[in-house]
């Protein structure tokens, strides 16, 4: 029973980043942007995140920060990419070695360390218990005691896809990547939609970055993204940007994660584990690719 609860609440855990990231992805996805700066906004909010919470003994104020430090890649990306018009896939490479590199210098010359960052003055984002549901044998355990960026993952997850499908909004997201054209025709413009979206992407990667040096753990590490934000843009890939398929996908490459670090604990090398994600996400895109080939030798 420990065994089950534990990979349960090691798959939401894992999960929760990479599903808040897709989500936000899926804005850009749907507007037209191939937006792999995911990695480098996320990364970004993780560091703030830890900075606004160590200097104002604030969670709150931590996830605050976490928001304003991927907005300043949002912003950047959108001077860049949307109105000077530059190659997405580069500005988005750049964006992510920005990320790594000013996050890296910023943890030596503000905090004066290498590597990784702790300190009790850090006030991490706490958990939410609801003392009725914890007495119910199984579900308890994985459904009460979880992170507050757990709970709003799922709120997130509804709220994606009413906002992206039964909305005006959405329907003009959906129209900048589906026929820009028209949507210029019509009066709205194309470029202002893009940058809604990326505006948006900024606030889920914001929350994924806070939950991670502020939720999972309560530090920061150079580059402790480790890859999730690419693992959310091939979530989002795999199924077209849905977020009920979003959070599906999420929920497997979170079930891996966990997965490696319960076979930690059974003496598997952690090199090895750490793998085990990125290696769904190549099975999972290889699958997808087969897919797609199916479908067009069936179109054929």
């Amino acid at each position: 029973m420990n065994i089950i609860v534990g990979l349960i609440t090691g798959m939401i855990s894992g999960a929760t980043p990479i599903l808040l990231a897709a989500l936000g992805g899926a804005f850009t996805f749907y507007a037209g942007i191939f937006n792999i700066a995911m990695e480098g906004m996320m990364l970004m909010a993780a560091f703030f995140a830890v900075l606004g919470s160590f200097l104002f003994h604030s969670w709150l104020v931590g996830l605050l920060f976490a928001i304003a430090g991927a907005m300043i890649l949002a912003l950047i990306f959108i001077f860049f990419s949307v109105t000077l018009n530059t190659d997405e896939f580069v500005t988005g490479i750049a964006l992510n070695l920005f990320a790594l590199g000013s996050t890296t210098y910023l943890l030596r010359q503000i905090f004066k360390v290498k590597g990784v960052f702790t300190s009790k003055l850090i006030d991490s984002i706490p958990n939410i218990h609801f003392p009725l549901i914890e007495k119910i044998p199984l579900l308890g355990p994985v459904v009460s005691g979880r992170n507050l960026i757990v709970y709003l993952a799922v709120i997130a997850t509804i709220f994606c896809y009413y906002l992206v499908f039964k909305t005006r909004f959405g329907l003009r997201l959906r129209a900048a990547g589906y026929n820009p054209n028209s949507l210029d025709s019509s009066g709205v413009r194309t470029s202002r939609m893009r940058i809604q979206s990326l505006l948006l992407c900024a606030v889920f990667c914001g929350l994924a970055g806070a939950f991670l040096s502020l939720g999972y753990v309560t530090l920061f590490a150079e580059n402790m993204t480790a890859g999730r934000g690419w693992i959310s843009l091939a979530a989002i890939i795999l199924v077209d940007g849905h977020p009920y398929g979003i959070a599906l996908i999420s929920l497997l490459f979170g079930f891996f994660d966990g997965l490696g670090l319960f076979l930690q604990g059974y003496g598997v090398s952690s090199q090895f584990t750490s793998m085990v994600p990125y290696i769904a996400t190549l099975g999972a895109l290889y699958v997808y690719a087969r897919r797609n080939r199916e479908r067009e030798r069936n179109a054929l």
